[in-house]
Protein backbone atom coordinates (compact mmCIF):
# COMPACT_ATOMS: atom_id res chain seq x y z
CA UNK A 1 0.00 0.00 0.00
CA UNK A 2 1.05 3.91 -0.50
CA UNK A 3 2.39 5.28 2.65
CA UNK A 4 1.04 8.54 3.48
CA UNK A 5 2.57 9.25 6.89
CA UNK A 6 -0.67 10.26 8.70
CA UNK A 7 -1.50 7.90 11.65
CA UNK A 8 -3.80 8.81 14.24
CA UNK A 9 -3.46 7.40 18.17
CA UNK A 10 -4.58 3.67 18.26
CA UNK A 11 -4.55 2.94 14.82
CA UNK A 12 -2.24 1.05 12.82
CA UNK A 13 1.90 2.02 11.83
CA UNK A 14 1.97 3.00 8.55
CA UNK A 15 4.72 1.96 6.31
CA UNK A 16 7.10 3.32 4.53
CA UNK A 17 9.21 0.78 2.35
CA UNK A 18 12.64 1.67 0.57
CA UNK A 19 14.87 -0.19 -1.05
CA UNK A 20 17.12 -0.46 2.08
CA UNK A 21 15.24 0.84 4.95
CA UNK A 22 11.81 0.27 6.44
CA UNK A 23 9.92 3.29 8.18
CA UNK A 24 7.26 2.27 10.57
CA UNK A 25 5.26 5.24 11.77
CA UNK A 26 3.17 4.99 14.30
CA UNK A 27 1.16 7.92 16.97
CA UNK A 28 1.39 7.54 20.87
CA UNK A 29 0.34 9.31 23.57
CA UNK A 30 -1.80 12.33 24.93
CA UNK A 31 0.10 14.60 22.54
CA UNK A 32 0.01 12.91 19.77
CA UNK A 33 3.91 11.81 19.34
CA UNK A 34 5.09 10.63 16.33
CA UNK A 35 7.40 7.31 16.49
CA UNK A 36 9.60 5.74 13.86
CA UNK A 37 10.93 2.30 13.78
CA UNK A 38 13.80 1.57 11.66
CA UNK A 39 14.32 -1.00 9.90
CA UNK A 40 17.76 -2.39 7.97
CA UNK A 41 16.62 -4.60 5.26
CA UNK A 42 19.96 -6.60 4.53
CA UNK A 43 20.14 -7.04 8.03
CA UNK A 44 16.64 -7.20 10.01
CA UNK A 45 18.65 -4.80 12.83
CA UNK A 46 16.63 -2.06 14.04
CA UNK A 47 16.38 1.52 15.45
CA UNK A 48 13.39 3.72 17.31
CA UNK A 49 13.35 7.22 17.18
CA UNK A 50 11.91 8.74 19.87
CA UNK A 51 10.20 6.74 22.40
CA UNK A 52 7.70 8.89 23.25
CA UNK A 53 4.90 7.31 25.78
CA UNK A 54 2.58 4.31 25.12
CA UNK A 55 5.80 1.89 25.81
CA UNK A 56 3.04 -1.81 24.82
CA UNK A 57 2.23 0.02 21.49
CA UNK A 58 6.08 0.54 20.79
CA UNK A 59 7.43 -3.05 22.42
CA UNK A 60 4.76 -4.65 19.76
CA UNK A 61 5.86 -2.42 16.72
CA UNK A 62 9.29 -3.64 17.50
CA UNK A 63 8.29 -7.51 18.12
CA UNK A 64 10.57 -9.71 19.06
CA UNK A 65 13.66 -8.54 17.08
CA UNK A 66 14.17 -5.96 19.65
CA UNK A 67 16.33 -3.25 18.75
CA UNK A 68 19.59 -2.02 19.19
CA UNK A 69 19.50 1.31 19.36
CA UNK A 70 16.44 4.17 20.66
CA UNK A 71 17.78 8.16 19.49
CA UNK A 72 15.87 10.59 21.57
CA UNK A 73 15.47 13.36 19.11
CA UNK A 74 15.04 16.36 22.04
CA UNK A 75 14.83 16.46 25.96
CA UNK A 76 11.36 17.52 25.91
CA UNK A 77 8.91 14.74 28.35
CA UNK A 78 6.85 13.88 25.51
CA UNK A 79 9.92 12.41 23.50
CA UNK A 80 10.66 10.12 25.81
CA UNK A 81 7.92 8.98 27.91
CA UNK A 82 8.59 5.13 27.73
CA UNK A 83 12.44 5.57 26.82
CA UNK A 84 12.88 3.57 30.64
CA UNK A 85 10.92 0.28 29.97
CA UNK A 86 11.29 0.79 26.17
CA UNK A 87 15.35 0.33 27.12
CA UNK A 88 14.75 -2.08 29.83
CA UNK A 89 12.79 -4.33 28.06
CA UNK A 90 14.96 -4.59 24.98
CA UNK A 91 18.67 -3.14 26.24
CA UNK A 92 18.94 -1.18 23.34
CA UNK A 93 21.66 1.34 23.47
CA UNK A 94 20.19 4.78 24.03
CA UNK A 95 21.54 8.20 21.58
CA UNK A 96 20.85 11.70 22.25
CA UNK A 97 22.09 15.04 21.19
CA UNK A 98 24.77 16.00 23.54
CA UNK A 99 23.06 19.21 25.09
CA UNK A 100 20.13 17.70 25.71
CA UNK A 101 21.15 14.57 27.38
CA UNK A 102 21.08 16.15 31.21
CA UNK A 103 17.32 16.21 30.31
CA UNK A 104 16.75 13.11 29.55
CA UNK A 105 16.33 10.89 32.90
CA UNK A 106 17.44 8.07 31.03
CA UNK A 107 21.11 7.39 30.83
CA UNK A 108 22.59 8.12 27.29
CA UNK A 109 25.21 5.75 26.15
CA UNK A 110 26.37 7.79 23.40
CA UNK A 111 26.19 11.96 23.06
CA UNK A 112 25.71 13.14 19.42
CA UNK A 113 27.08 15.83 17.88
CA UNK A 114 26.35 17.51 14.30
CA UNK A 115 27.61 15.39 11.65
CA UNK A 116 27.97 12.19 13.66
CA UNK A 117 26.71 8.72 12.02
CA UNK A 118 24.24 6.78 13.63
CA UNK A 119 23.97 3.10 11.92
CA UNK A 120 21.47 0.63 11.75
CA UNK A 121 22.74 -2.87 9.77
CA UNK A 122 24.46 -1.06 7.11
CA UNK A 123 22.28 2.12 6.97
CA UNK A 124 23.94 5.33 7.86
CA UNK A 125 22.06 8.50 9.96
CA UNK A 126 23.81 11.34 10.26
CA UNK A 127 22.65 13.50 12.88
CA UNK A 128 22.01 17.55 12.40
CA UNK A 129 22.42 19.66 15.90
CA UNK A 130 19.33 21.94 15.28
CA UNK A 131 19.77 24.79 17.97
CA UNK A 132 16.29 26.69 18.99
CA UNK A 133 13.47 24.27 20.09
CA UNK A 134 16.11 22.89 22.66
CA UNK A 135 19.63 23.25 22.82
CA UNK A 136 20.65 19.77 21.76
CA UNK A 137 18.00 18.75 18.89
CA UNK A 138 18.94 16.61 16.75
CA UNK A 139 17.29 15.49 13.05
CA UNK A 140 18.51 12.74 11.59
CA UNK A 141 19.17 12.08 7.89
CA UNK A 142 18.50 9.12 5.44
CA UNK A 143 20.42 9.72 2.28
CA UNK A 144 18.98 6.75 0.63
CA UNK A 145 21.27 5.61 -2.45
CA UNK A 146 18.62 4.32 -4.28
CA UNK A 147 16.57 7.97 -4.35
CA UNK A 148 16.04 11.19 -2.30
CA UNK A 149 17.06 11.62 1.24
CA UNK A 150 14.81 11.32 4.07
CA UNK A 151 14.93 13.61 7.65
CA UNK A 152 13.27 12.98 10.82
CA UNK A 153 13.42 16.32 12.61
CA UNK A 154 12.03 15.99 15.85
CA UNK A 155 10.29 19.29 17.15
CA UNK A 156 12.53 21.02 14.52
CA UNK A 157 10.72 21.40 11.08
CA UNK A 158 6.97 20.77 10.73
CA UNK A 159 4.64 21.12 7.44
CA UNK A 160 3.99 25.10 7.89
CA UNK A 161 6.93 26.08 10.38
CA UNK A 162 9.77 25.39 12.29
CA UNK A 163 9.24 24.00 16.13
CA UNK A 164 7.96 26.67 18.24
CA UNK A 165 10.58 28.45 20.25
CA UNK A 166 8.22 30.09 22.96
CA UNK A 167 8.35 33.95 21.88
CA UNK A 168 12.50 34.29 22.02
CA UNK A 169 13.61 36.04 19.03
CA UNK A 170 17.24 34.52 19.52
CA UNK A 171 16.16 31.25 19.55
CA UNK A 172 13.89 31.39 16.44
CA UNK A 173 16.38 32.84 14.16
CA UNK A 174 18.93 30.22 15.74
CA UNK A 175 16.50 27.42 15.13
CA UNK A 176 15.35 28.72 11.36
CA UNK A 177 19.38 29.45 10.22
CA UNK A 178 19.97 25.90 11.22
CA UNK A 179 17.03 24.14 9.22
CA UNK A 180 17.62 26.45 6.32
CA UNK A 181 21.16 26.27 6.43
CA UNK A 182 21.27 21.99 7.05
CA UNK A 183 18.62 20.76 6.17
CA UNK A 184 16.85 23.11 3.36
CA UNK A 185 20.54 23.74 2.22
CA UNK A 186 22.14 20.69 1.78
CA UNK A 187 18.91 18.83 0.67
CA UNK A 188 16.65 18.93 -2.28
CA UNK A 189 12.95 19.35 -2.59
CA UNK A 190 12.54 15.88 -2.50
CA UNK A 191 13.77 14.99 0.76
CA UNK A 192 10.91 13.61 2.78
CA UNK A 193 10.34 14.89 6.35
CA UNK A 194 9.10 12.88 9.28
CA UNK A 195 8.42 15.05 12.46
CA UNK A 196 7.47 14.85 15.59
CA UNK A 197 3.87 15.09 15.49
CA UNK A 198 1.45 15.11 12.54
CA UNK A 199 1.74 14.61 9.16
CA UNK A 200 5.07 14.00 6.83
CA UNK A 201 5.54 16.86 4.14
CA UNK A 202 8.66 17.47 1.51
CA UNK A 203 11.64 20.51 1.51
CA UNK A 204 10.08 21.50 -1.43
CA UNK A 205 6.75 21.89 -0.10
CA UNK A 206 8.02 23.82 2.52
CA UNK A 207 10.90 25.82 0.98
CA UNK A 208 8.72 28.83 -1.23
CA UNK A 209 7.45 29.81 2.53
CA UNK A 210 11.01 30.41 4.37
CA UNK A 211 10.89 33.70 3.97
CA UNK A 212 7.25 33.85 5.25
CA UNK A 213 8.51 32.48 8.41
CA UNK A 214 10.92 34.55 9.13
CA UNK A 215 9.03 37.83 8.70
CA UNK A 216 6.38 36.26 11.20
CA UNK A 217 8.80 35.69 13.45
CA UNK A 218 7.39 32.08 14.38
Amino acid sequence: MTYSGAVEVGGPADVHELADLMISKVAVGPMNNNAYLLRCRATDEQLLIDAAAEPHTLLALIGDSGIASVVTTHQHTDHWGALAEVVADTGARTYAGRQDAEGIPVATDVLVDDGDIIRVGRVELTARHLVGHTPGSIALVYDDPHGHAHVFTGDCLFPGGVGNTHDDPKAFASLLDDVETKIFGALSDETWVYPGHGNDTTLGAERPHLAEWRERGW
